[in-house]
């Protein structure tokens, strides 16, 4: 997961290089990107977890195998959807999110490319959500730790160019992330079909409603809060769209940061949910409990602390991007107010992931709602009433900490028994 929040370093250093316009341009595209990153991974990625860790918890290994090609159908059924919407829906969907002129080009750059792959980036999150749920950590991280050198590597030189090789721009960047999950699908697919897996990938297993639902429902709820999370982005982005380019590409940066942030938290929430799921399987609620207070607790600390470093010392982020005297002003101020909140939207994601091993989502998810609405209810009265950039800044900050003591309440009081 570390490695994956370098992968956001980089690429945004690559776009940055291209200019301030494509800068904004991934500003607009990239709560997109990182919807179906959520999506895949952490909501549906989360229901195949949960699943199969509670049957193993169960001690029934049947079923568990029978998930495998359950989970791998609707990650393809759902990877191809997100392809049809974005090769036909992406230019009307994108200027309603405040893309205009050449920003909006290069937006659509990216993501005519990024989205073809989809398909890809679905089976691969799928496929390590299997094995994450059979307690099996150490296959997806060296997956995904492969992954992640080949998307910096790929979308460096195709992006940028090396010696003789001409850059490619956004389109670039964006074909080394497609080509980097197509190679780690493949190889998911047959380490799955061999002997080196606990669980099978078996196309002969026999489908099964009550097996689609037993994922769904879960991955469903989840899906809601991940759509929450991004619309809360995609608001606040159409919002500073009023402000300029120049505002509009800071507040990229610095949800780019927050971004970076959900993949350390992924990295306890997804160790929490197999964990919570087994107990919950094997009827041990009071050691579920523990594992999502524990997980929760060490995520906040860490993603706090590096909420408060950023508060004090703004540069060591934002001068790797840029060096627009306006953008890095605007960066600085966000930093001072939603920084030293971090520490809440870890407390409130990482029990958010717990809460879907035990399959109790209504009260983090309703966590989510309050944060959208505080944020597009009270960002419209500031457009109406002439509010400035740092008012929304306070606004984003406020409902990060609600969202992470509505979440945890919502854990303290709901029972996790079956």
């Amino acid at each position: 997961m570390t490695a994956s929040a370098l992968v956001t370093i980089a690429e945004t250093w690559y776009v940055g290089q291209l200019g301030l316009l494509p800068l904004a341009g991934m500003a607009l595209v990239f709560p997109m990107v990182m919807l179906q990153q959520m999506l895949s991974a952490g909501s549906m990625g989360g229901g195949i977890s949960s699943a199969i860790s509670r049957s193993l918890g169960a001690n029934d290994v049947t079923k568990a195998n029978a998930l495998v090609l359950h989970a791998t159908l609707i990650a393809l059924g759902i990877g191809l959807f997100f392809t049809l919407i974005f090769i036909f829906f992406s230019r009307p969907m994108f200027t309603a999110m405040g893309g205009q002129g050449e920003s909006l080009e290069h937006c659509l750059a990216y993501a005519n490319i990024v989205f073809l792959g989809a398909v890809s980036i679905w089976l691969t999150n799928s496929f390590t959500s299997v094995l994450r749920g059979t307690g099996n950590m150490r296959t997806p991280s060296k997956v995904l730790l492969s992954v992640c050198l080949g998307q910096v590597a790929l979308s460096g030189i195709l992006g940028l160019g090396l010696g003789p090789l001409p850059g490619f721009g956004m389109a670039g960047v964006a074909a080394g992330t497609v080509s980097a999950y197509s190679a780690s699908a493949i190889y998911l697919f047959f380490y799955l079909r061999s002997s080196r897996s606990s669980l099978k990938l078996n196309f002969h297993s026999p489908l099964s409603r009550a097996l689609f639902i037993d994922i769904l429902k879960v991955g469903g709820m989840s899906s809601l809060s991940s759509i929450q999370t991004v619309a809360t982005i995609v608001v606040v982005t159409g919002l500073m769209s009023s402000f300029g380019p120049e505002a509009l590409a800071a507040y990229g940066i610095g949800t780019r940061l927050e971004f970076l942030l959900v993949p350390i938290t992924f990295a306890f929430g997804v160790a929490c949910l197999s964990m919570v799921g087994m107990a919950l399987g094997a009827n041990m609620v009071e050691r579920a409990k523990q594992v999502a207070w524990a997980g929760a607790l060490l995520s906040s600390v860490l993603v706090g602390c590096i909420g408060l470093i950023v508060c004090f010392w703004p540069g060591i982020w934002t001068a790797i991007f840029t060096s627009n005297p306006v953008v890095l002003s605007y960066t600085a101020i966000y930093f001072q107010w939603v920084g030293p909140c971090y520490g809440f939207f870890a407390l409130g994601l990482c029990l958010y992931f717990a809460s879907q091993g035990a399959g109790k989502l209504l009260g983090p998810v309703l966590a989510g709602t309050f944060r959208l609405c505080v944020v597009a209810a009270g960002g419209i009265w500031l457009i109406q009433n002439h509010g400035s950039a740092v008012d929304m800044f306070t606004l984003i900050a406020a409902g990060m900490v609600g969202y992470g003591l509505l979440t945890a309440l919502a854990v303290y009081k709901v029972s996790w028994a079956r």
